[in-house]
């Protein structure tokens, strides 16, 4: 059973699950030039809130070496792709990518929130409480998500999506790049909480080619958050 930190904004309380820090290894498996590639990685995640309607994301990736001739997975009875766990040799790992953004309900802006820019709220609250939050609820039992993520390779994504109990779903409503990015049309993520694991899988559209399957991970929570029972 999950718990509600304490002083937690109410909007917040449909994403405490999330809150709380999480590491664990992955695989990318993506096609570039006709040629698959796959590499695991070791990643750490956090997620961090406060009294403000929102989560403050932050991911960091690592390659992880493998050894010559040796099989870098091995896969479970359902074929998938299975990262060991003696990849890596204690030593110091090759950052591969970092990610920063922000996590919070989709709902209207009222006097009550803050911005744009530094200007601060000239309203009450419009989330008062657990009951005011629920108004959010949507037909599908969920409430619609919004997230940023920003890369330092010249990419800030913005998702839409939903979640409902302890899953989410994303698509991106729109991709933003510089001149010297690489090409990234579109992404969907999904993070899901599985026997206190966070899993998550990434599809990607880049490099001329459609979406496809682009990355994965399973993490263990290792800081933060409250578990109860």
């Amino acid at each position: 059973m999950i718990g509600i930190p304490t002083g937690l904004a109410p909007e917040l309380v449909p994403l405490a699950w999330l809150i709380g820090e999480w590491e664990g290894d992955g695989m990318v498996e993506y096609e570039v030039d006709g040629e698959v590639r796959r590499h695991p990685f070791r990643q750490r995640v956090e997620f961090a809130a406060g009294d403000r309607p929102w989560l403050e994301y932050r991911a960091t990736a690592w390659l992880l070496p493998v050894d010559d001739g040796d099989a870098a997975t091995e896969h479970d009875a359902l074929g998938r792709v299975q990262v060991r766990a003696d990849l890596a040799d204690g030593g110091e790992l090759e950052q591969l990518s970092a990610e920063t953004g922000f996590w919070r309900l989709a709902r209207p802006r009222t006097d009550g929130d803050v911005g744009p820019g530094m200007l601060p709220a000239s309203g009450d609250a419009p989330m008062p409480d657990a009951d005011a939050v629920e108004t959010l609820r949507n037909d599908e039992g969920g409430f619609d998500l919004e997230v940023s993520i920003a890369h330092p390779t010249g990419v800030v994504e913005l998702y839409l999506g939903m979640i409902r109990g302890p899953r989410v779903d994303l698509a991106t409503d729109g991709v933003l790049r510089s001149g010297g990015a690489a090409d990234h049309r579109a992404s969907t993520r999904m993070y899901g909480l599985v026997q206190q694991r966070l899993f998550w899988v990434w599809e990607l559209a880049a490099l001329g080619g459609g979406l496809a399957t682009h990355a994965s991970a399973q993490l263990e929570r290792v800081g933060g958050g409250v578990l109860e029972g």
